[in-house]
């Protein structure tokens, strides 16, 4: 057996240590995280290279972005190596740990890499990479847009609590009117015909003249009906402009950032294999890309099912067994991805066949038919076992050679 190199990875550094095939230590120190300090743990490696014949194995702990640095410089170098999640490690070396230390965690990995069947890690093209990074970009904008809605919200019900009434709260109109009119007393002396005008100019929208004029004309009434707790000039009127303005300029960040991954993606297999599934769009599938990653990795659906959490969790003791549930502790952004994506699939049953749904109606129709949540849990699973498939052998999806499958 090879030498063994494990690494106790924290911020800006990494503690090290090396084992030989008869379990004995022999090195351990600490490796910065700097160009000199790779320069020399490529040194260390291409040493127990030459002596063994062979690259020594490697193995840490993935620690968010601060294992990054040694993950990219192994891959720069062509390294293999063994990149553990906290979980996996934490129940292989639960026996081992006695004191929670680095250097004891870098020696407690280092020791269980003897009893352990531990897989080289998969290195996932760089496009994947950028998926990853563009897809949470884009969550943390949602986030940001959630937030600045619920103070545009909170605000409005001091200064115009009726104007949600008149507009849809998501759309651009609503956003573009709130910056012009953040309290009723800004309509005065507005015209329904100079209103009507503002209304059509506030949406990209090609709506009608009469309904601008019904919906200036609605405002009207509604400004007149609205009592404000604040004064137009409070400063909060101001607050409103800004979550408003902001909020367009973020919407408008997400839609670049779905057509920068569309852009990336618009060539690729597994990009062209889910938007032939009726129900999922541009946007859907280039997330789902996103944080799946390369689904290629993966030996079988259910080491898919394990990674989105959506496998089953079963509890049973004596003769008391409790009800089946999924895991959960896979990825809970491809998780709500899924959900939404079989619920679109759903809404669009009557344009399109797709066998997604009609197995979301068999589980609805059994004689004790399933609960609305678990049969989309089960629709999702279904959905990644044929998308598996369907990418590993670059086919699209076609309704017909899916249901005969």
């Amino acid at each position: 057996m090879k030498h063994i190199i494990a690494f106790d990875v924290s911020m800006g550094k990494s503690t090290v240590v090396v084992y030989d095939r008869y379990k004995r230590c022999k090195y351990e120190g600490e490796l910065e995280h700097t160009i000199s300090g790779f320069q020399s743990l490529k040194e260390r490696i291409e040493s127990l290279r030459e002596q063994d014949g062979q690259i020594p194995d490697m193995v840490f702990e993935a620690t968010g972005v601060y294992s990054k640095g040694l993950e990219s410089f192994l891959q720069a170098q062509h390294y293999p190596y063994i990149r553990l999640n906290p979980l996996e490690a934490k129940l292989q070396m639960a026996a081992m740990r006695r004191h929670k230390t680095d250097i004891s965690d870098a020696h407690e990995l280092a020791k269980s890499h003897f009893k352990s069947d531990r897989q080289e890690t998969y290195v996932q093209e760089d496009y994947f990479e950028q998926m990853q990074a563009l897809g949470r970009y884009y969550e943390d904008i949602e986030k940001e847009i959630r937030h600045h809605h619920n103070r545009l919200h909170a605000f409005l019900q001091l200064s115009f609590p009726l104007l949600e009434k008149v507009f849809a709260k998501s759309s651009a109109m609503y956003l573009n009117i709130v910056q012009l009119y953040p309290h009723p007393a800004c309509l005065h002396g507005i015209s329904k015909e100079d209103l009507s005008k503002q209304i059509k100019q506030a949406t990209r929208k090609n709506i009608s003249d009469q309904k601008a004029e019904e919906k200036a004309a609605l405002f009207i009434t509604v400004a007149e009906n609205s009592y404000a707790a604040i004064t137009p000039d409070d400063v909060r009127c101001q607050h409103l402009r800004h979550y408003a303005k902001r909020i367009l300029e973020l919407v408008n960040q997400k839609k670049d950032i779905i057509k920068q991954m569309v852009e990336l993606s618009k060539e690729r297999v597994d990009f062209q294999v889910l938007v032939s599934f009726p129900g999922i769009g541009e946007n859907t599938a280039v997330r789902l890309i996103a944080e799946l990653g390369d689904i290629r990795r993966f030996k079988n659906p259910k080491q898919i099912n394990a990674y989105a959490g959506i496998d089953i969790q079963r509890h049973q003791s004596g003769k008391l067994q409790y009800q089946d549930r999924i895991n959960k502790r896979g990825n809970r952004r491809l998780r709500k991805i899924l959900y939404f994506m079989v619920m679109s699939m759903i809404s669009w049953r009557a344009k399109t066949k797709n066998t997604i749904v009609d197995y979301y109606d068999h589980l609805k129709k059994q004689p004790q038919g399933k609960p609305h949540k678990v049969a989309v849990i089960a629709c999702a699973n279904k959905f990644l076992k044929v998308a598996f498939h369907l990418i590993q052998h670059d086919i699209l999806y076609h309704y017909e050679s899916a249901k005969a499958s």
